[in-house]
């Protein structure tokens, strides 16, 4: 036990505070490994597997040079222990032929006279010490136990020297036939159990049945076959972990350059389009980088020029649209004055008066529709966000639209919350998008019913558009936002619409921070749903409308929105 010294005593408060809050602060790393989760370690190293191509290339070799290693170990073992017991047993054969014969030459010098025991005892003494061979034939053979057994003829029991030494009995059986036998065997060999070579061998001596047999210990072998396994154990080791350094070094000279050429993509996609790779040499890899770069420059130069066309036509569209405000406002007040004459006008004249003031009328609306479009093109559009009950902007919409129902026979059922739906919105812009719906869903129901529905939730408030018109056909859900576009161009249009709407819809909604899915099916008409945060600037996971019958089917099992990760359906409906 050591000795406090008087020193030990002198630490102050703080240092032993000090000494406690180093020996908290961090846990030790059996306890970092008992915090482990197995199955997030597992998850990790499944999602290394998958990613990295290095880990795989370098696993597989290591996997196919164990194998390799392991086959080869085998087959020398099994070559060697094959050849070392052949040996040992060709050797073991030919020395227990001349010891036999020395066995009965000192049989036969003995006098008949003495107990067989006594006999044997001399005969086996004349072999040799114990472990110690006579001749020449001891090297290949090595040391051996000999024993002589008088097997039981009389019923008086067999004789045995050593006292108490055992034969196997298949080995004794085989000898009593008068044949020389061998047999592998496990025997106590100096207090120890080891492996050994029995050898059995009948005599020709004036003791009838005499039998020698040499055991003899495989301990040599054994080491040897040891010996053997260390250096092949010792070899593969080395194989193994060379050839992981060069499986290593040989897939990252061709993962680094795919991993660059991945990161520089990814930087191109961002829009650095000046990004490109190294080339190094004139290899497979440099031959990759060059053709890489030159794809980049080709796709850079194309952005640039689609960039360009695109800012053109935005300020093509947008100049167009402010030109022509002039002319139609000219127009539209000769119209004015030719129609507060038109009683005073013949038939035909006043028709085209009706007409020219329709085609105004449309005219108007489609300039509108390209100046808002333009604004969102150049980044102008912005919201004017107050707090509302939605229902009024969702009256309003149905009731703009009241005289294309009237027109077309359709009845508009709306079903709405009896409480108000209170939300952050522009009123303005979520009235349009209705609008624009509606009109759409007139013009393609087939004179039958078209559904308003909405509904909310704590985070979200939906409306949906339901008809059961035409439809579309498949494949025609990714062209319903995009603008002109029409389902089918020889339809009537009862809203006069301008081919914009739902473009302007969509982009309405992006910037309110919602959706605008659409569904549709030929024969069973379509579904557009607007979903729309109820803060400005929160975020949507889920709807509280269903989109498809699918999704209403999953609603009323689980009672739960509809999430809004799903690829829509086709819509219905033209922009």
């Amino acid at each position: 036990m050591t000795a406090a010294r008087p020193g030990d005593a002198a630490a102050s408060p703080g240092d032993e505070r000090d000494t406690r809050d180093l020996t908290d602060t961090s846990p030790t790393f059996r306890e970092r490994l008992a915090d482990l989760d197995p199955g997030a370690l597992g998850l990790r190293i499944a999602r290394l597997w998958r990613r990295s191509l290095q880990l795989r290339v370098v696993t597989s070799t290591l996997a196919l040079s164990m194998g390799v290693i392991l086959t080869i170990a085998f087959m020398l073992q099994s070559q060697m222990t094959a050849q070392l017991l052949s040996t040992k047993l060709d050797a073991a054969v030919e020395q227990a032929g001349r010891l036999r014969l020395t066995v009965e030459a000192q049989i036969a010098a003995t006098d008949e006279g003495t107990s067989e025991q006594s006999r044997l005892d001399q005969a086996r003494s004349a072999l040799g010490e114990r472990g110690l061979a006579s001749g020449g034939d001891s090297v290949h053979a090595g040391t051996f136990d000999p024993i002589l057994v008088i097997p039981d003829q009389t019923g008086r029991g067999q004789v045995v020297s050593p006292a108490g030494a055992q034969v196997p009995p298949e080995l004794q059986s085989l000898v009593q036939r008068g044949r020389i036998a061998s047999q592998y065997v496990t025997v106590d060999f100096r207090g120890e159990q080891v492996k050994a070579l029995i050898i059995g061998t009948p005599t020709d001596s004036s003791i009838p049945g005499l039998e020698l047999y040499l055991v003899y210990p495989l301990i040599a072998e054994e080491q040897t076959l040891g010996i053997m396994r260390g250096i092949v154990a010792t070899a593969g080791l080395a194989i193994i972990v060379l050839s992981a350094a060069i499986a290593w070094m040989v897939a990252r000279q061709v993962v680094l350059p795919v991993r660059q050429a991945a990161s520089i993509a990814q930087r191109f996609a961002n829009g650095h389009l000046k990004e490109r790779m190294v080339i190094r040499g004139e290899d497979d890899v440099a031959r990759l980088a060059m053709a890489f770069n030159d794809m980049a420059q080709s796709l850079s130069d194309q952005i640039t020029q689609l960039e360009e066309f695109g800012d053109l036509q935005k300020r093509f569209t947008s100049d167009v649209s402010h030109e022509l405000r002039t002319p139609l406002t000219t127009v539209r007040m000769a119209a004015s004055i030719i129609s507060d004459s038109a009683e005073h006008l013949d038939a035909p004249t006043k028709r085209a008066v009706e007409l020219l003031e329709s085609e105004l009328d449309r005219f108007e609306s489609l300039l509108t529709d390209l100046l808002e479009v333009s604004r969102h093109d150049a980044g102008m559009a912005e919201l004017s966000v107050a707090e509302m009950d939605v229902r009024n902007a969702v009256q309003d919409s149905v009731e703009t639209v009241a005289h294309i129902a009237e027109s077309a026979g359709v009845e508009v059922e709306v079903d709405m919350p009896d409480d108000p739906v209170i939300a952050e919105v522009d009123s303005r812009r979520v009235e349009r998008i209705l609008r624009n719906l509606i009109a759409n869903a007139l013009d393609h129901s087939e004179s039958k019913p078209v559904k308003v529905t909405m509904r909310m939730s704590d985070a979200a408030l939906a409306v949906s558009v339901r008809d059961r018109g035409v439809g579309l056909k498949p494949g025609e859900e990714a062209l319903v936002f995009n603008r002109f576009w029409r389902a089918d161009p020889s339809r009537v249009r009862r809203s006069g619409g301008t081919g914009l709407g739902l473009a302007i819809a969509l982009e309405d909604a992006k910037l309110h921070g919602g959706r605008l899915d659409c569904w549709g099916s030929p024969g069973e008409g379509s579904c557009f749903r607007l979903t729309i945060p109820r803060q400005h600037g929160g975020t949507l996971t889920s709807s509280p409308l269903p989109l498809t019958p699918e999704d209403e089917a999953r609603q009323i099992r689980s009672d739960s929105p509809t999430p809004l990760d799903r690829v829509p359906g086709t819509a219905d409906g033209e922009g």
